[in-house]
């Protein structure tokens, strides 16, 4: 029943993949290449009508990757402040049950009915909907998550669950840029 969308995120020696229903009803549509002309300083008026983010007047939002070519950044989930890394290659947002706890949001081991494969094995996952992810000036609600145990992943990962709800985000000379 489950499709398994593998990607290339280390995080604490486990490699996470996110799972995605066949029929598209969890996770939507796969990942797209979305890029557009990042040079304006505010979306025009017709992306921001268009696109799910939320822009608050600041323009859009640039990430300098770090010496690992990661791009993290400090997201607020729910309201609470959490350390993100980008990750184009998830499907949705991944979180652990500690982070879980912190930002507010119930599982129920009964809940845990998803299979995620990873380097050391499959293990089990709980889908939840995020009310709010902000970064900087981009605030978007709604977003589909994944919420796995604490020792399979040790940093949250922002996947395209967030991503494909802006109006655009390009990676370029070492700076990702997200666009409301």
């Amino acid at each position: 029943m489950l499709r398994i969308m593998v990607f290339a995120a280390f995080v604490a020696g486990v490699a996470l993949a996110v799972p995605r229903l066949i029929d598209g009803s969890l996770l939507g549509s796969p990942a797209e290449s979305r890029s557009t002309d990042t040079r304006r300083e505010t979306p025009p008026p017709a992306s921001r009508k268009t696109s799910p983010a939320v822009y608050t007047g600041r323009g859009h939002v640039v990430l300098r990757a770090d010496a690992r070519g990661h791009y993290e950044g400090a997201f607020r989930i729910n309201g609470r402040s959490v350390k993100g890394m980008i990750d184009t290659g998830a499907s949705v947002i991944a979180i652990n049950r500690s982070t879980a706890r912190k930002l507010g949001v119930s599982v129920a081991e009964s809940d845990f009915k998803y299979r995620v494969a990873t380097a050391n094995g499959t293990i089990p996952a709980a889908r939840v909907v995020l009310k709010r992810v902000e970064i900087q000036s981009i605030r978007v609600n709604n977003v589909e998550a994944l919420v796995v145990d604490d020792k399979s992943l040790s940093l949250t990962l922002i996947g395209m669950s967030f991503l494909n709800k802006l109006a655009s985000y390009q990676a370029r000379n070492g700076e990702l840029i997200l666009t409301p």
